[in-house]
């Protein structure tokens, strides 16, 4: 079963951050809030944690995973990011933008797309989620919950836990957050290509 965890949204209570730590530290996953909806998050290095997700999601080898991200320094240590598209991103961020970029050595393989060797990388402007990713002192390896064959994601904490209980480690349920994705701009190639439509606003990137 999983542990559930009532979460204050304006001021995270610090022993339930430091109780989803522990799990993620060994190896659990979890479903928690972001900016734009809930997410399924492990360790970055966790294996079972991506085949966990692969399998609630029904995901293929071609999905971008995201690495969230606390702040532009960490996630600088995972991408590889020019100048242009440094400012480019430094000006969106944080928010509900997800930015497709070649990944380093950091990251591990099984995440990156097969072909391309890109991942996905974001920096959440949500409360929760920081004092997570600042509790961890690392990124969180991290997908949308957004469950097959259904068109919005899940965005109750108590119906995640009772729909997911034994298939996720820890729910943390801060109240409602949004059920629109984030905005995904692949910068791969060097310029800007708007693969998803989302909750960032586009237009700068157009």
């Amino acid at each position: 079963m999983a542990k559930y965890l009532d979460v204050h949204p304006v001021n995270p209570q610090k022993r339930a951050i430091e109780q989803a730590v522990r799990i993620l530290r060994e190896d659990g996953l979890i479903a928690y809030p972001t900016d734009s909806c809930y997410a399924l998050g492990c360790r970055l290095g966790n294996k079972d944690g991506i085949d966990r997700i692969r399998e609630i999601r029904k995901l293929d080898d071609k999905h971008h995973f995201t690495l969230m991200c606390e702040n532009f320094a960490q996630l600088g240590q995972f991408v590889v990011v020019d100048n242009a598209v440094f400012r480019a991103i430094k000006a969106s961020t944080p928010g509900g933008y997800t930015f497709i970029l070649p990944a380093t050595k950091e990251v591990p393989r099984r995440m990156m797309h097969p072909k391309k060797k890109t991942v996905g990388a974001r920096i959440p402007d949500h409360v929760v989620t920081q004092a997570l990713l600042e509790a961890m002192g690392e990124p969180l390896l991290t997908s949308t919950l957004l469950l097959p064959d259904e068109a919005e994601p899940l965005v109750q904490g108590w119906e995640i836990k009772e729909r997911l209980d034994h298939a996720v480690d820890a729910v943390i349920d801060s109240g409602e957050c949004g059920t629109t994705p984030t905005t995904v701009v692949d910068f791969s190639s060097g310029e800007p290509e708007i693969i998803r439509y989302g909750a960032g606003d586009a237009e700068r990137f157009e």
